[in-house]
């Protein structure tokens, strides 16, 4: 009786230690009529624990912010004149107080749409540009900063399952990774080497008066850059998380 007791305390530490592995998430059932509302839950467990000093050092996720980008480069126009800047060096700060707000799931073909909400995102680079930008000559290099206050971001992705080599358990990879996003208020501008003030207030003037159109022209950049970030977080995620700890 005495080893039956203690093969039965010795069985459930271990089960309550396989599940504390995974304690930075919450497991849904794929039988749950609610399992969007599940997985959103799980998902904003797992945000939770990211803000938390020292992140979650079991997925290699110490520190997540400031996010770091090495360089984004846009094109306004096509013309000889047309304005160029490469921004180098860019830290976003605020990205760390994401929420899932809602899912969409199809468990069964490994497919997942997801919408985020950001209250702010704060960011500074360093830039260089050329060109003309409204009659502006807008030649330079300087410093950049940005204010992006709520952000909400669609996120849709397609996973292949997979098992490891001596490993029977369920892992995904990223098939396929889509990603929109939209910025309700923006305050942004630079600060140019050159110290031309009257310059440097033209463009700034300019850039708040038109953000939103200045937005839309640098899309298509920020979302290539932005995609690539998201697809390489998802697949470290799913290569150290079974998918049967997400659902079973």
């Amino acid at each position: 009786m005495e080893r039956f007791v203690i093969l039965t305390i010795v069985f459930a530490h271990l089960l309550t230690s396989l599940n504390a592995s995974y304690y930075f998430i919450e497991k849904c059932y794929r039988d749950d009529d609610d399992i969007d509302e599940c997985l959103k839950n799980s998902g904003n467990t797992l945000a939770a624990y990211l803000r938390e000093p020292g992140g979650i050092p079991e997925l290699g996720l110490e520190e997540i912010e400031p996010v770091y980008v090495d360089a984004i480069d846009i094109a306004l126009g096509d013309t000889e004149d047309a304005y160029r800047a490469t921004f180098t060096d860019i830290e976003a700060y605020g990205v760390s107080n994401i929420s899932l707000a809602r899912v969409r799931s199809d468990i069964d073909t490994y497919q997942f749409q997801l919408t985020y909400e950001i209250p702010r995102i704060k960011v500074r680079s360093s830039f260089k540009s050329s060109g003309v930008l409204l009659l502006i000559k807008a030649s330079g290099s300087g410093d950049y900063w940005g204010e992006y206050e709520n952000v909400r971001c669609k996120v849709y992705f397609k996973g292949l399952p997979y098992q490891k080599a001596n490993d029977d358990r369920t892992y995904l990879s990223v098939e396929q990774v889509k990603m929109d996003f939209s910025v309700k208020d923006i305050t942004m501008g630079v600060e140019n080497d050159n110290n031309n003030r009257v310059i440097q207030a033209a463009m700034n003037l300019f850039i708040n008066s038109n953000a939103q159109e200045l937005l839309k022209e640098m899309k298509p950049a920020l979302k290539e850059k932005f995609t690539v970030l998201l697809h390489n977080f998802m697949e470290n995620l799913f290569s150290k998380i079974p998918f049967d700890e997400w659902v079973e």
